[in-house]
């Protein structure tokens, strides 16, 4: 399994999980094949479960099984290493031609890679065979199972906890998504919060108040002496649908709630706001460890999500790039560990393309969402999860 393919016999390696493998995996591995002879990597169950927080309904020997037996695979196996990376050693031994990922498998640590042992990466559509539905595992899975909503915070995030708002009061705001990608633990999704959801809403949300939802789950998540108090913002962007902003002043819960579900407004915020997957957070990342948080850096941070805000009423492209930005920089300069060199470096692949970025969540890795007049090469788009989609 080493060396270059020759022109007529070129390798192609394609990587995934392949859980409930269905006729959108089947499609993925013939548009694959037609590029050379196909290899697959499978993670194995221990680096599934770190990524996705569950377990797989086949073990990777019934996936190894079942990959093998389709026409189009020459060869699979199961991948040695662990995380988005988890790969590496076989993509240096194979030495493919081509490396095949979807969209949402795309990230700039895989192209780094590629890149570095002379690998082209490809990125394809998710296309169905002719005549065939569109398939995902992440759909399949939610035909009868968890349907609960992600989140992204657009700016003003850290201002929910009350050793921020404290020096300065502000509004954070935040978008409901639809669970059409299965998003990645400790990537910034608020997966945490979601998971403390599941325990007591395991299928779906409850036909109750959007509100009173979120107030339920953020006393759940945080049980009284609680030492780390998860910031309300998640709860309410998993709770509450579209696009909602939440005034805070000293204290945990917000004192207003105001929010937005015109279809013109939600169509173009999925017009112009994109993700990219990086890498997930590290175990052993403290925000904490140094920080700068003042009257000065929050009143920057207040004063971007208000800006933002308005901008995104009046859909003004320009303005909502710029204080989108700002609010980025107000918690990169608060929160310096948010950033680090390999950030900074993944970012260099989408400043010409985009007109402002920040990090899912609270940094370190995650996902990169990008704002942008037009999709970005290699980035996924966002579904938000309107007012009743979910009854």
């Amino acid at each position: 399994m080493t060396g270059k393919a020759t022109t007529s016999s070129k390798k192609i390696f394609v990587s995934g999980c392949y859980d409930l493998l269905h006729s959108g995996h089947v499609a993925f591995f013939k548009e694959a094949s037609q590029y050379g002879e196909l290899y697959v990597g499978l993670g194995s169950d221990a680096t599934v479960e770190s990524l996705k927080g569950r377990k797989t309904i086949n073990s990777e020997q019934e996936r190894l099984y079942m990959v093998k037996s389709i026409k189009y695979v020459h060869d699979a196996f199961i991948n040695s290493g662990s995380g988005i990376m988890d790969f590496e050693e076989e993509l240096r031994e194979l030495q493919p031609d081509y490396f095949v990922v979807n969209e949402d498998g795309f990230s700039p640590a895989k192209k780094t890679f590629c890149d570095a042992l002379g690998i082209e990466l490809k990125v394809l559509e998710r296309i169905p065979d002719a005549g065939l539905p569109t398939r995902s595992t992440t759909a399949l899975r939610s035909s009868d199972n968890c349907t609960l909503p992600y989140r992204i915070d657009l700016a003003g995030t850290w201002i929910d906890q009350p050793y921020v708002s404290k020096y300065h009061p502000g509004w954070a705001i935040t978008l409901s998504l639809e669970p059409i990608v299965e998003y990645n633990e400790r990537c910034g999704m608020s997966t945490s919060t979601r998971n403390a959801a599941k325990k007591m809403w395991p299928y779906n949300l409850p036909l109750e108040k959007p509100q009173k939802l979120a107030e339920i789950l953020f006393r759940f998540e945080n049980s009284p002496g609680s030492t780390l108090v998860s910031g309300a913002q998640d709860a309410i962007g998993i709770c509450m649908p579209g696009l909602v902003r939440h005034y805070y002043d000293n204290a945990y819960w917000p004192k207003q709630f105001e929010t937005v579900d015109r279809e013109d407004i939600l169509d173009w915020l999925e017009n112009h706001l994109f993700m990219v997957l990086l890498w997930p957070r590290p175990d052993k990342l403290d925000l904490l460890k140094e920080t700068y948080i003042n009257k000065e850096n929050v009143e920057k941070l207040a004063n971007a999500a208000e800006g933002a805000w308005e901008a995104i009423l009046k859909k003004d492209l320009t303005g909502f790039a710029k204080y989108f930005k700002e609010s980025f920089n107000a918690q990169t300069t608060m929160f310096p560990a948010m950033m680090n060199d390999d950030i900074n470096e993944a970012l260099k692949n989408y400043k010409n393309d985009a007109l402002a970025w920040k990090l899912a969540g609270a940094g370190g890795g995650g996902y990169l969402i990008l704002l942008a007049e037009k999709r970005p090469k290699d980035a996924m788009k966002i579904k938000i999860r309107r007012r009743g989609s979910d009854l």
